[in-house]
């Protein structure tokens, strides 16, 4: 089994749980009623065990907290962190495709399916947003309907929040 290292810590954006492998981060959930069951869930379903100590995977959790402080501050527009994703091969592709809509934007989700190989694949690309372990990192709130928003695994509030931020126009 893998191990995996938690810490909670709190950003101007709020708390978050954040959790990492010795490969890199894994999991990022804002902190809220819940946020354990969810990382046990993801941990059950990959294998994954949490453990005491694991220096390598604690140097990517200090990095992954000093890089959102930096965010939620306005000191840093784009992430810079060693990643451990799991997931299948196609979410793989679309937070890939996530990680480059540059700061200060917005793609929708069937623009985002096309980028990716799935014209026509929108809800299948929502459905691979709502499963990405790292949100923010993976900038998954970025990518709106064509009619509003869309959804957000921390909350349409926190999407509005995250968007007035970085400041891109909605539509």
């Amino acid at each position: 089994m893998t191990g995996v290292v938690s810490r909670h810590f709190n950003t101007e954006l709020g708390g978050f749980l954040i959790a990492a492998t010795e490969s890199g981060l894994c999991f990022l959930t804002w902190s809220a009623t819940g946020e354990l069951s969810a990382l046990d869930s993801y941990l059950a379903r990959y294998g994954m065990e949490l453990v005491d100590t694991n220096p390598k995977a604690s140097a990517h959790l200090r990095e992954t907290a000093l890089q959102l402080a930096e965010f939620a501050n306005g000191e840093r527009q784009e992430f810079d962190l060693a990643l451990d994703l799991r997931g299948t091969e196609f979410e793989l592709t679309v937070w890939r495709a996530l990680r480059a809509i540059p700061f200060g934007s917005t793609v929708t989700y069937g623009e985002l399916a096309s980028r990716v190989g799935s014209p026509g694949g929108a809800r299948a690309v929502g459905s691979a947003n709502g499963k990405n372990p790292v949100p923010l990192v993976v900038p998954c709130h970025r990518v709106v309907a064509t009619d509003g928003l869309g959804g957000f695994s921390g909350g349409l509030a926190r999407k509005e929040e995250l968007l007035a931020l970085e400041g891109p126009p909605l539509f």
